[in-house]
């Protein structure tokens, strides 16, 4: 077993990537393990049905920092976004429809309520605001609860300073439209600024996306506000698509750390996390593989970190206990599916390519339906009258699918991610799909007969494939007791966990899911600033 290396990160997934990259920048020696057989995680694009590539898991762009497409130069290594040419269409269950974006929203909910399309840019402006600060937090190590002395406080401390610089450039209405939107529901909160139906839905699906909860559960404004977060080409707020789908940008991510020394191995799944005398000191592949290394890297859900990869002998009680209760489960049913044609929908009739098919499409007219979904989903297992986001990526990309066909993806909810007769996803994924391919073709009559083939992802198969534990896409709940300092969990919100040498740089940190990169800048300067200190000593 030898020690040739100076970290091991478990885990290909785009955080991964990202924290390899840096810390080969900073002229480390890093490996990469990778259970699949192509890196990437959830962020991969692949062939499902013969001549047609799609984005498996995540779909759509928005969350990737800037500064770490800046500092990985992923425009250099192949990676391109376009933007919707429409944010997103809503058809209505009355014939009508919503358009939101393209210059086009006040014109658009003016339709339904002159008194809302007057109030759309004060509430953008007071959510852009919000989002600003919050955006600088991204790339924060969070402060840290520490039980030590003085000395080990004091860096907690001056985060905490430099986090109340930045807040308080909020004057105080926004101070007290922050606090509304961590603690009340998305809708709520969309209840106080909005009347009609239509912009309360298209606003209010952000609350509920990977999100296994009604709008109106307290909390879920703040899953709203994450997802605003994002940016496409300098474009606040904006969703876009990579062209070559989502693994472009973990490809990308992947030329960059090859180019910088990081050495990936694919097929290499881990079977345990090597600890002497309460330090990491490297792993054993299941293949019986062990590497030695200065520290450990987990890019995993902190759930199958600890609950797989750890003895439980060595992590102290109530940690253990903790993260065994540690929150996930989005409710999320992923398909992806071939299609003949272009969806002609009802309510904007018509099979060529116009902008609604560019757009992210919302099959969800109320915040009343989405509740609804919720609840049925709660008692019988899955919605009878679902969610579903489709998006229609080949209508922006013509490599993903052979000349006049197309590839959707449909971003379904709401599921449980545990049926609650105790059945199995696998008994009932193909009658769920039916489902939801039903409720599309409700809004667009051709689309059944246009479907040339499917990919069935349930939540257990997003578990399976993904390590997606529930099918939750955030590695864990965005509720306020799993968010900043307390992601995983107070006393361990830096990276850090109770072993020396070992790290996460997962969604399961700060700031969360998403397809960000941001736990995987962060955990590489951690470690870092560590590796630092443990040199000068």
């Amino acid at each position: 077993m030898s020690r040739d290396r100076d970290v091991v990160i478990v885990g290909g997934g785009h955080n991964g990537l990202v924290c390899a990259s840096y810390l080969a920048a900073a002229g480390l020696s890093v490996t990469v393990l990778e259970r699949r057989h192509v890196v990437g995680g959830a962020a991969v694009t692949e062939e499902f049905v013969p001549g047609f590539r799609n984005s498996v898991a995540s779909y759509t762009v928005s969350l990737l920092n800037p500064k770490v497409i800046r500092d990985l130069e992923l425009e250099r290594h192949g990676l391109r976004v376009v933007e919707r040419r429409l944010s997103n269409f809503l058809p209505l269950d009355d014939g009508g429809y919503l358009k939101v974006g393209g210059g086009r929203t006040h014109a658009e909910v003016a339709r339904f309520s002159e008194r809302d399309a007057g109030r759309l840019d004060a509430y953008a402006a007071r959510l852009d605001a919000i989002a600003d600060v919050l955006r600088d937090l991204t790339l924060m190590t969070p402060p840290n609860v520490t039980e030590g002395g003085w000395l080990q406080a004091l860096p907690q401390l001056a985060r905490g300073a430099s986090l109340g610089n930045r807040l308080a450039r909020l004057d105080l209405p926004l101070r007290r439209e922050l606090l509304d939107l961590f603690v009340k529901s998305a809708g709520d909160y969309l209840d106080g600024w909005f009347e009609s139906a239509p912009i309360k839905a298209a606003y209010g699906f952000d609350g509920i996306v990977g999100n296994f909860a009604s709008p109106y559960t307290p909390g879920s404004a703040y899953v709203l506000l994450h997802h605003v977060f994002g940016e496409v080409n300098g474009k606040k707020g904006a969703w876009g698509h990579a062209i070559g789908g989502m693994g472009a940008i973990t490809q990308a991510m992947a030329r960059c750390a090859s180019a910088r020394g990081v050495d990936i191995r694919l097929s290499s799944a881990v079977r345990e996390v090597l600890v002497e005398s309460g330090r990491a000191v490297g792993v054993v592949t299941e293949s019986g593989e062990a590497l030695r290394a200065r520290c450990v890297v987990s890019n995993l859900n902190p759930r199958l970190l600890f609950g797989r990869l750890v003895d439980p002998g060595v992590l102290p009680e109530d940690f253990r206990a903790r993260i065994g209760r540690w929150r996930c489960g989005s409710g999320t049913f992923r398909m992806n599916v071939a299609l003949s044609e272009l969806p002609d929908f009802s309510a904007l009739p018509g099979r060529e390519l116009a902008e609604h098919h560019t757009a992210g499409i919302i099959m969800a007219p109320s915040l009343a339906y989405m509740e609804r979904a919720y609840l049925d989903a709660k008692e019988f297992g899955w919605s009878r009258r679902p969610i579903v986001e489709m998006l229609i990526p080949s209508t922006l990309d013509d490599s993903l699918a052979p000349p006049g066909r197309h590839v959707a993806s449909l971003f379904c909810q709401h599921v449980a991610p545990e049926l609650p007769d105790g059945s199995s996803w696998d008994e009932h994924r193909e009658q769920v799909a039916d489902l939801m391919i039903d409720l599309v073709t409700s809004h667009a009559p051709n689309f059944k007969a246009s479907v040339l083939g499917r990919q069935i992802l349930s939540p257990l198969d997003l578990e399976r494939t993904f390590g997606l534990v529930g099918g939750d896409i955030f590695h864990g709940a965005l509720s306020l007791d799993q968010l900043f300092s307390a992601r995983p969990m107070l006393g361990y919100g830096d990276y850090r966990t109770p072993l020396r040498g070992l790290y996460q740089c997962g969604s399961g940190t700060h700031p969360g899911g998403g397809v960000t990169g941001a736990p995987g800048h962060n955990a590489a300067r951690e470690i870092l600033s560590d590796l630092r200190k443990r040199r000068a000593r």
